[in-house]
């Protein structure tokens, strides 16, 4: 059993195709095919169900890939852990949802590659559950999470900063001269969401439900910028991170709605595997996350 054959195999199982795994390996489809073969005549059981031009995991297969990624895993930390020197290299993969990535991520992106522009990284999108699977199949490195303060039990997480969060308006909107807004006043609003899975929208619906809230419209959008432009525009109320809406609320583009927001707040959190060797290039990430979170809370509890 050899770890490129491995290798192959948690691609092929992860994209599904023998074609489309050849195209990410650089390699010819019949050395896919091959290698896929060998790993199946040494284990004595097929790895695949071929069904036409479908590819499908068998039982077998199910069972092979947990330890797969974990023997990928553990070959790539016995090599870095044999550098002859501590310089962080390599790649580091990274996943956050939409608005850490957008308003988080980049002042910390800057100066790691500024550090260290021979580490490669890789950032992918996602919501909070996704990524959490995504650390625990050894797929990302460290994801940043967008979720109420907790704690995981099999993952290493660190709580950054509570994040405030704002209930925002047309600067029109009736709603913005008014002392407190409560769940009741949303009922005949139209309410702008973001895509489901998204952990301030889930807190935030969960809120009004146990006020006997649920609004008469909603609109759904996959981007913030979409949603503040409609917001802008008069479409409608939405529920989004302060530092999503902090530039437009300071230049009197939007209105923040006096909201009792205790019940919904979430915090930056960062997740790693609890059993993850710490390369070189992940210690120094970790140092510039710590780095850039004491800034972030000294923001938020500024007067």
């Amino acid at each position: 059993m050899e770890i490129r054959q491995l290798n192959t195999f948690k691609v092929v199982a992860e994209v599904r195709g023998f074609t489309k795994a050849a195209e990410q390996l650089g390699y010819a489809q019949s050395s896919v095919t091959a290698q896929i073969q060998a790993l199946e005549e040494e284990l004595g059981t097929p790895l695949f169900d071929r069904l036409g031009k479908k590819i499908m995991l068998t039982d077998a297969g199910e069972r092979l890939l947990p330890f797969a990624t974990e023997m990928l895993r553990m070959h790539n930390a016995a090599k870095e852990a044999l550098q002859s020197d501590a310089t962080p290299s390599g790649t580091l993969t990274i996943g956050a949802p939409e608005s850490l990535a957008a308003y988080r991520l980049p002042e910390i992106v800057r100066e790691y590659r500024r550090l260290y522009p021979q580490v490669k990284i890789v950032l992918r999108p996602g919501v909070c559950y996704e990524l959490r699977q995504q650390v625990r199949s050894g797929q990302l490195d460290f994801a940043f999470l967008l979720e109420p303060p907790g704690e995981a039990t099999d993952l290493h997480l660190e709580t950054l900063v509570v994040e405030q969060m704002a209930l925002i308006a047309p600067l029109d909107h009736p709603f913005a001269a008014k002392e407190r807004v409560q769940p009741q006043d949303l009922v005949q609003e139209s309410i702008l969401h973001t895509e489901p899975g998204c952990s301030y929208r889930g807190l935030f619906e969960q809120h009004l439900q146990r006020h006997g809230v649920v609004p008469a419209n909603s609109l759904e959008f996959w981007n913030i910028e979409a949603i503040k432009n409609c917001v802008m525009a008069g479409l409608g109320i939405s529920f989004l991170p302060f530092i999503a809406v902090e530039s437009e609320l300071r230049e009197g583009k939007l209105a923040a709605l006096s909201w009792d927001d205790a019940a919904t707040r979430v915090a930056t959190q960062l997740i790693h595997h609890k059993s993850k060797w710490l390369a070189p290039a992940h210690s120094e990430f970790l140092r510039l996350v710590r780095e850039h979170a004491k800034k972030w809370k000294e923001r938020t509890s500024a007067p």
